[in-house]
């Protein structure tokens, strides 16, 4: 319902443990490891539709044939579009001779994407730039097979210009600062380093040139490469890397802020940033795939060999409350779970809303994606009214009437499909006042379905951010309805600062609670302490991350959360609305009952997991008062 947001990323990677020719022979198919690849990045389209990548190593190729595919796109429809591309080469090959499509040396000679080990990406880039250049896997390349590293991942580094002095000190010198470079060339110059260490060692042992990058290839210690390489990272990341002669690796951040799980048997290994995929793609017990311990790297040896190696030291266990709230497909088992109790949850503060009026309100939901708190909600007022018949069922005894009863029985929640997008609809205009006009009409909806100036309207959302659409078009669409009262009710708490781990949060004026808490203090003669929490921060702009505070918590400090709820309401309201709106929010209390084993909540509480976060709130705030767009991090 409110302005969509956006998650980077998505992350499939597929190692496929025996040669082709064992799934031809048992599967029909020389492409059995890109047909999964394509159900594993379809099934977490919702990650990343900006842009996506594909990348692929084939094992024991001859010098001088291509042992690399790569392919990326910003399609409008990517994951399509990359498998179009590949399998063009397949049908030009099928109308030479349908009979090569079954021959594996062929296909690994003459086609790409016939190897065994797979990496895609899903993209939603921040900040509005996108380009194929900003597509991941990202690719470093070298002569030397063991010296080829691509990467890609889900993730955001706080202390990128830290990393990028680092680089410098080493000798490098980066094409640009982006953390996805910093990342690619500071495995780069360990992975460099680890093969210089082992050749230098093998060499004076009498092997050959080539003998002694077989070695190099089989003892490489990826774990001593990640260590090194992530010592001073600040941030999540669930990180892939593939090497060229055949190793790969994911590496988890040591607070779990970003997902990976992962399945192995002896025909695959396979990690994805979402459970399900892997329980779709391969038909697998939800308890065979396990979660990618935080500060730990899996890694997978070029001989098959799979493992899970500690590589930082665990910190404070916080991962991402939004990755369950909104992010994550539902059809996860726990998934779907929290999300109804996140529903359920709110049942008490939405009938405070409608002044327990339960007969007198009608229940809807918008967007889609809040359809599993809906149900939530719904079984939550379900157990209520259950309990309110009993009650006027033991009351009235064995004097109720057949109609009474009936009366009694007839009693529930009333649920209404009130809004129906248009996906047809597009607007065409870019001028505002005439482009407002046209999104207002983007939602049909259900007439006849409240009570006018009789019924309260209850709307659940999975959360608020901005809530540019909720004013600009969803309220004056609901108010058409012509009900009592609009209760927006999101499932989510207040969002209150940024995020750096990856998702497309960064600047403290998107946030309407933030908005409503300098609308609040400028009203209540609190305005100082707006240019108090600036010169705190400004004071603390040189100080190392690590002895930074987040001095913004100072801006809510004043309110109750249902004062700032209040002040969001009436900054939502439209212009010339007959309903009155108010709104609910999702209590952090509540917040942590329903998902109890997600605590990252700095989203709504500003409690960062990593000393990284403080700084980049206060950045996020000095940027806001000096009027600069600039990304904090």
């Amino acid at each position: 319902m409110s302005d969509p947001i956006k998650h980077e990323c998505g992350i499939a990677l597929l190692r496929l443990k025996k040669p082709l020719q064992f799934y031809l022979q048992k599967y029909g198919t020389a492409f059995y490891g890109l047909n999964k690849m394509y159900l594993l990045m379809e099934k977490q389209h919702n990650r990343g539709q900006d842009g996506a990548g594909l990348a692929n190593i084939k094992f024991d190729i001859e010098p001088g044939q291509r042992y690399i595919s790569r392919y990326r796109s910003i399609d409008q429809q990517p994951i399509q579009d990359i498998f179009k591309h590949i399998n063009a080469r397949f049908k030009e090959i099928e109308e030479q001779d349908p009979a090569l499509l079954k021959d594996v040396n062929y296909l690994k000679l003459n086609a790409g994407f016939t190897g065994e080990l797979f990496l895609g990406h899903l993209r939603y880039g921040t900040f509005g730039r996108n380009s194929i250049e900003s597509c991941h896997p990202f690719l470093r390349q070298n002569n030397w097979k063991t010296r080829n590293l691509i990467v890609a991942g889900n993730f955001n580094l706080t202390n990128n210009d830290e990393l990028f002095d680092r680089l410098l000190k080493l000798g490098q010198h980066p094409k640009e600062k982006a953390d996805t470079v910093t990342v690619l060339e500071k495995i780069g110059h360990f992975l460099d380093e680890e093969n210089q260490e082992l050749y230098d060692q093998y060499k004076p042992e009498g092997y050959s040139n080539r003998d002694v990058y077989n070695l190099i290839g089989q003892n490489m210690d990826i774990s001593k490469i990640l260590r090194n390489a992530s010592e001073v990272w600040d941030g999540g990341y669930a990180m892939c890397g593939l090497l060229g002669h055949g190793d790969a690796f994911v590496l988890r951040d040591p607070n779990g802020i970003r997902p990976a799980w992962w399945y192995e048997d002896d025909e695959i290994v396979v990690v994805t940033s979402e459970r399900p995929p892997i329980q779709t793609a391969f038909n697998v017990k939800i308890e065979d795939v396990k979660e990618l311990t935080p500060g730990h790297a899996l890694i997978i040896k070029k001989d098959g060999t799979v493992f899970e190696q500690e590589i930082n030291p665990q910190g404070e266990i916080q991962q991402c409350s939004f990755e369950r709230i909104y992010f994550a497909r539902p059809g996860d088992k726990d998934i779907y779970t929290e999300r109804k109790n996140l529903g359920r949850n709110l049942v008490n503060d939405v009938l405070r809303q409608i002044d327990g009026g339960i007969d007198d309100a009608v229940y809807t939901y918008i967007p889609n994606s809040a359809e599993t708190a809906f149900f939530g909600l719904m079984k939550g007022l379900e157990k209520l009214h259950n309990e309110i018949k009993f009650k006027m069922i033991k009351e009235k005894g064995s004097d109720i009437t057949d109609e009474e009863l009936k009366d009694i029985l007839s009693r529930r929640a009333r649920i209404e499909k009130i809004a129906i997008k248009d996906t047809k609809l597009r607007t065409f205009i870019s001028q505002d006042d005439g482009r407002d006009d046209l999104v207002a009409h983007v939602y049909d909806i259900t007439y006849g379905t409240v009570r006018e100036n009789v019924d309260n309207l209850v709307v659940i959302d999975d959360s608020i951010v901005r809530g540019t659409t909720l004013k600009k078009s969803i309220l004056r669409i609901l108010d058409r309805l012509n009900p009592k009262r609009i209760i927006v009710v999101s499932s989510a708490p207040q969002i209150r600062y940024p995020d750096c781990y990856g998702i497309d949060m960064a600047r403290m004026g998107d946030f309407v609670a933030f908005t409503a808490a300098i609308e609040l203090l400028k009203e209540s003669g609190q305005e100082h302490i707006i240019e108090e929490v600036y010169q705190r921060c400004k004071a603390d702009e040189n100080k190392k991350k690590e002895d930074c505070v987040n001095h913004v918590k100072a801006i809510y400090d004043p309110f109750t959360a249902d004062e700032i709820s209040a002040k969001i309401a009436k900054l939502l309201t439209p212009d010339n609305m007959n309903a009155e709106v108010r709104l609910v929010y999702q209590t952090i209390e509540n917040l942590h009952a329903a998902i109890p084993n997600h605590k990252g909540d700095w989203y709504f509480t500003g409690n960062y997991p990593t000393p990284g976060g403080n700084k980049v709130v206060n950045r996020a705030y000095i940027n806001y008062i000096e009027g600069s767009n600039e990304r904090p991090y």
